[in-house]
């Protein structure tokens, strides 16, 4: 059964608004979910002004996850890597001890274009928490995908309906992409502890009840009902085994408060690196903003 549903609210990012669901606050995690932010859609006008962009800022204790449906974003972070990323592809970024990064619309400045997708960020095991920051970049082709009647959709990360992404993770989890026609009926993974559905867009009905885009559906321990589209519609099932309790403040997430407040001592200091090929400006602390 749908045990809560948590409907997006509007944040603004500077040049444009996101749907935030988590963290919540009756709910703040799924699985090892922490954070989900739905950008877009939006069409950003030509040209984009830098301000636009999200300038290099830290993170600590946490994976991001970042999925396109539309558009193009351009990332740098502190161990070199610089990567776009395009719909259907993945950039997980592992921050682990601490890293930065920032996310520009390079190119999309001078033409435009719309954006649409979601950045999750996925909370660290314990014992890997302080591991050294790392950055993978995933192909549409690295991604199973399967069809059935009325249904397409993509594994994005982790395990789900006995296939397995090669998106690397560090804990149990599941995270799907699927497209539902008219009528079509889906229902999500059952494997893991907690699971919820994301609605991305249509309408939809679980358990007789009607729901519309921008709403999470988070079911019951090892309940699984099945969604079925009123019109087309898109979905993301996200979920996984639970890591314990965490804190979150702005970018930084740790199983330890201390460890958060080292955290914001770091970045205040200038001991967390910036990104190679983007130094020279940075989001300060908020503290200090």
């Amino acid at each position: 059964m749908v045990e809560m549903v948590i409907e997006a609210r509007r944040r603004s990012l500077g040049g444009f608004e996101v749907g935030r669901v988590l963290p919540f606050m009756r709910r703040r995690m799924v699985g090892p979910f922490i954070f989900f932010d739905h950008m877009g859609p939006v069409d950003l006008p030509a040209p984009v002004p830098r301000e636009t962009d999200v300038r290099p800022h830290p993170h600590i204790g946490l994976a991001t996850v970042t999925y396109l449906f539309r558009g193009e974003i351009m990332h740098r972070d502190s161990t070199g890597v610089t990567q776009l990323i395009k719909p259907g592809e993945v950039n997980w970024m592992t921050a682990g001890q601490g890293i930065s990064h920032s996310e520009r619309f390079d190119t999309l400045r001078e033409s435009g274009g719309s954006l649409h997708g979601v950045q999750a960020w996925v909370a660290l095991p314990e014992n890997e928490e302080e591991r050294a920051p790392g950055f993978d970049h995933y192909a549409m082709s690295d991604l199973p995908s399967f069809e059935e009647a009325g249904v397409s959709g993509r594994l994005v990360a982790g395990e789900a309906y006995g296939l397995k992404s090669a998106v690397k993770t560090l804990s149990p989890l599941h995270y799907v992409h699927v497209e539902l026609a008219k009528g079509a009926r889906f229902a999500p993974p059952t494997q893991h502890a907690e699971s919820a559905a994301y609605i991305v867009r249509g309408d939809v009905t679980c358990e007789g009840q009607s729901y519309a885009g921008g709403a999470m559906l988070v079911f019951k321990t090892g309940e699984a009902p099945a969604i079925e589209a009123s019109n087309d519609a898109t979905i993301l099932f996200i979920g996984g085994e639970p890591l314990g309790e965490r804190h979150i403040y702005w970018n930084f997430v740790s199983s330890r408060k201390d460890r958060i407040e080292q955290a914001k001592a770091d970045w205040r200091a200038g001991r967390i690196a910036l990104p190679s090929h983007d130094n020279a400006e940075m989001i300060p602390l908020p503290d200090d903003a």
